[in-house]
């Protein structure tokens, strides 16, 4: 009777839970920019009176050094388990503009999707989590307690947040920690996400001579610091598609012939995977699948790269500087303090002498594996059971969220990482989008999770 009286409950409200996320949505939380400070102040406003309406209890923005922490509870009976609910309310930047369909901070519905910045990564899966405590709460399905931790610095390397959580670990007591901000494989193909990998970010530089030259009158004489640059990044990959940087694949735990082989039995078609992405062939490190490289091996990418004049017409100068922003994804074993430090002194060591070669370490997260064989993830696997109608695929991310590792360091607590985001969502990118499939689904899904974590 609850089930029925659940999804009809969400089936009245469901053009309002949408209406109430676009307002958030139009909010540009974006946190690596100093010019949208205010509106990450805005976003973290708005969740916190969404919260105190649906009569959730010690509300509060939590200062930090950066963008604030949003926080409250609902402690129902002690003897109860209790479920910390952890997400983030800031988005990346919308760069570039000009190549979304629709303005990013001004949601619309195409297709039966939400196309906005921050539509699935994390806003619209963090509302779920408000609107499924609403539903619980409105049909009498509350029967455990619930703290909500949600922060404003993601995709900036949660450096606050680790603070806070070192400083408060009374307060964030609970028995399981449950983030939508992972995907599944399709929409008829559930999956709960059982690994992430880490994260190493840096930023390199490499000066040349004290100005711009005149490429004509110095071109040839002096070293010009894009084209050493590109020769630096590209000897940091093999022919193979290995990562050259001594020692880097030392700490790197093997996964075994029989777990490769279970992975990929996981639905994909490479066919339609290079036609999503309108590429003619894949790429990546030799001897693994495009599934195994894109979640259980290690990688480096480039992700800006900039120098010299790049203005309409033609400037012909030799530039003084050159910079790109690299990052490395990690997995078990290996750690983001160790990789930072690799890097930095093979780039140091590899440049010739004719430029100066700076390295800076902007944030990083430990990779992270979930067990299966515990009651939180049970509890999980059967509410999309219920709730998808199939049992879900246990599968690995290639993504990183640097908290999680973080969590179980300083918590003791594992993380149930149920999401409900596709890898078509294009994250990150622009036209970024959520299914309204996935945003009601999870509303849905989640009130069964709480139901199978205490049934009594």
């Amino acid at each position: 009777m609850k089930k029925l009286r659940m999804k009809d409950y969400i089936n009245k409200h469901k053009t309002r839970f949408l209406d109430e996320l676009f307002e958030w949505l139009r909010i540009p939380s974006v946190s690596a920019d100093p010019a949208y400070e205010n509106q990450v102040l805005r976003a973290a406003e708005f969740l916190e009176n969404q919260m105190k309406k649906l009569g959730i209890d010690k509300v509060e923005i939590c200062k930090t050094k950066g963008h604030p922490i949003v926080y409250g509870e609902k402690i129902i009976d002690p003897k109860a388990p209790t479920v910390l609910v952890y997400g983030h309310y800031d988005v990346q930047p919308a760069d570039p503009i000009e190549l979304w369909d629709s303005p990013p901070f001004d949601p619309v519905i195409k297709n039966d999707k939400i196309y906005a910045r921050g539509a699935c990564d994390d806003k619209g899966q963090v509302f779920m989590h408000f609107k499924a405590y609403e539903v619980m709460k409105e049909c009498g399905m509350l029967n455990c307690n619930i703290k909500f931790l949600i922060e404003g610095e993601e995709e900036v390397g949660s450096t606050n947040l680790g603070i806070f959580v070192n400083e408060n670990k009374e307060r964030l007591k609970a028995d399981v920690i449950l983030i939508s901000d992972t995907g599944i494989i399709a929409n008829d193909v559930p999956s709960i996400t059982v690994g992430l990998r880490g994260l190493s970010y840096l930023e390199v530089e490499v000066t040349g001579p004290n100005r711009d030259l005149h490429s004509g009158l110095y071109g040839g004489a002096v070293a010009n610091p894009i084209n050493v640059l590109c020769e630096m990044i590209a000897s940091l990959t093999d022919e193979n598609g290995h990562i050259t940087i001594p020692g880097f694949y030392d700490d790197v735990l093997e996964v075994s012939l029989e777990d490769r082989k279970k992975m990929n039995e996981a639905p994909f078609d490479i066919n339609e995977y290079k036609s999503a992405l309108d590429i003619n062939d894949v790429h990546g490190e030799k001897g693994y699948t495009s599934l195994e490289r894109a979640s259980i091996r290690p990688s480096l990418d480039v992700n800006g790269i900039w120098g010299g004049y790049i203005g309409e017409g033609a400037k012909t100068v030799l530039p003084s500087k050159a910079s790109a922003k690299i990052s490395m994804r990690l997995v078990p074993n290996q750690t983001s303090a160790s990789i930072t430090k690799l890097f930095k002194e093979h780039l140091e060591s590899i440049g010739p002498e004719s430029v100066k070669v700076k390295v800076t370490a902007h944030h990083g997260g430990e990779a992270y594996v979930t067990p299966t064989d515990f009651a939180a993830y049970q509890a999980a696997s059967n509410a999309m059971k219920e709730s998808f109608g199939v049992e879900p695929i246990p599968q690995r991310s290639g993504g990183s969220i640097p908290i999680v590792a973080l969590f179980e360091k300083e918590l003791g607590l594992k993380s149930i990482l149920m999401g409900f985001g596709l890898d078509s969502d294009a994250i990150h990118s622009p036209n970024e989008h959520y299914g309204v499939f996935n945003f009601l689904k999870g509303i849905e899904t989640i009130p069964l999770f709480y139901k199978n974590l205490n049934p009594n």
